[in-house]
């Protein structure tokens, strides 16, 4: 039988280049800098939707460029990504989910899918389903000051 592979703590997930649906482009380099939490998510989740409140709040809430953040849709068309992110004026960092970084990632129990990832890409952290407000907010305990 083959082995189905999942990232897990202490395995290391390589980001990369990776262009946002806005045009930002982060290539490794930049994921090097700070630590870095991963959310993979879509638009028709909605613990996905409960979950990016929180995660704007944290964004705002800890001090800037002290914490990478990338999320990653899962969803089929990045129109329906973009017009999800101007409705509700969130600007934390979005891109499509690639193949390649599907496959880095491996099998998801669901989403949302949080990964915490530190300087060197080693995930530190990793949560998947709805995090509870209290347990999202004390991920700024990743930030560096």
């Amino acid at each position: 039988m083959p082995t189905i592979f999942a990232i897990e703590v202490g395995d290391q997930l390589l980001l990369g280049t990776v262009t946002t649906v806005d045009g930002r482009v982060m290539d490794q380099a930049y994921w090097n800098q700070r630590n870095t939490l991963v959310q993979v998510w879509a638009t028709w989740c909605p613990f996905c939707k409960k979950q990016n409140v929180h995660l704007d709040q944290l964004v705002k809430k800890i001090p800037p460029h002290s914490l990478n953040v990338l999320t990653l849709s899962i969803d089929k068309q990045e129109s329906l990504v973009v017009n999800y992110m101007n409705k509700n004026n969130y600007d934390f960092p979005v891109a499509m989910m690639t193949p390649q970084l599907s496959q880095a990632i491996g099998k998801r129990r669901g989403v949302p899918e949080l990964y915490i990832l530190d300087k060197r890409g080693i995930v530190i952290q990793k949560d998947y389903g709805l995090m509870i407000d209290l347990d999202f907010f004390e991920l700024s305990k990743y930030a560096q000051k």
